[in-house]
């Protein structure tokens, strides 16, 4: 058997974890790079989470390969159901093929006529600056479905609907389901509810308006001006990811939300954000949380020490830097 290894921050340590894991076991082992050919491995390992599986569908072409995802330390992933603790315990599975593979839908993307990289969770469409409307049409299949003035808009995979779409109020989409979610976010239109659609629907968000530019955000990741109009729709082949748990994604997901909104409904607002991000974006370190939160100092300081306390956040030493003290939600049972 061989297995490629890659991810994002994959450094020389958790390289060498990984690689002696597997080589224990008899399994050959590679650090991809760009020139590397995925058809000769059985199973790519990626790590870093979410973030890094997420990473690494925008930028790979050879999708019959199956993606292992793992996060650095013990952490609920969607994409990455495993931590790199507990990784030896499942190596033995991976080396008798005992998994299933899921197969998740991506979303092609059109910015003005240009191509943009595939999605796997959302495609959100946002004026440039908050608390500014937006307006613009959405058409399904060619026909006109609303004209909106809201704060933006989100299309959703069925894997992402649990994540950004899920906080702006959208419907929580199993895994199996063969729809996308559309989603109006602060809608002036009061009656203005969510969209499920057929995922072999093209979704049009056009006539796109606002008194700045309008940006698309691409699995919260990555952003780009748009002056007009954006065209999704599903985009083959679906990305393969590996799953050693059998607990189904969308439930656990909706579990977990909603045990964490009846505790935190009391939370101080910087601590909400802090929890939001680290949601979203995986581990992260204080001065991460502060450059992506824009809050001083002090404030990401106390809204930590809050999340600390409560238990909703843990503090880990970083495999990229000893020195360095990282921060992630806690599994919640």
């Amino acid at each position: 058997m061989k297995v490629g290894i890659t991810g994002i921050g994959l450094t020389d340590s958790s390289n060498k974890i990984i690689k002696k894991d597997l080589e224990d076991e008899g399994i050959s082992t590679f650090t991809l790079n760009q020139k590397s050919k995925l058809n000769q491995f059985d199973c790519v390992i990626v790590l870093g989470g979410d973030r890094g599986v997420r990473n690494y569908f925008h930028n790979i072409i050879d999708l019959k390969t199956p993606v292992l995802g793992i996060n650095e330390s013990e952490s609920n992933g969607f994409l990455a159901q495993i931590d790199l603790k507990e990784f030896p315990s499942y190596i033995n599975r991976l080396k008798k093929g005992n998994y299933t593979i899921e197969k998740v839908p991506r979303l092609g993307v059109k910015i003005d006529g240009k191509d943009a990289f595939p999605v796997l969770n959302d495609v959100a469409v946002f004026p440039s600056k908050s608390a500014m409307l937006m307006e613009y049409s959405l058409r399904v299949d060619g026909d006109e479905v609303w004209h909106d003035s809201s704060d933006g808009i989100i299309v959703s995979t069925p894997i992402g609907s649990s994540a950004y779409s899920m906080s702006a109020g959208g419907p929580v989409i199993f895994q199996d389901s063969n729809v996308f979610g559309i989603i109006s976010v602060n809608s002036l239109d009061v009656i203005r509810r969510p969209l499920i659609v057929s995922n072999t629907s093209l979704i049009e968000i056009d006539e796109i308006s606002s008194r700045l530019h309008c940006e698309v955000v691409l699995d919260g990741i990555d952003r780009f001006k748009v002056s007009r109009i954006v065209e999704v729709e599903k985009f083959p082949p679906p990305a393969q990811i590996v799953r050693m748990k059998k607990d189904s994604t969308a439930i656990s997901a909706l579990a977990r939300k909603v045990k964490l909104a009846e505790e935190l409904f009391n939370m101080p607002p910087s601590s909400k954000l802090l929890l939001k991000i680290l949601e979203y974006e995986g581990a992260m370190t204080q001065k991460e949380l502060t450059k992506k939160t824009m809050l001083p100092d002090r404030t990401v300081r106390m809204a930590m020490s809050h999340l600390l306390e409560k238990g909703y956040v843990t503090k880990k030493v970083s495999i990229r830097d000893s020195r360095q003290k990282i921060y992630e939600i806690s599994k919640l049972s």
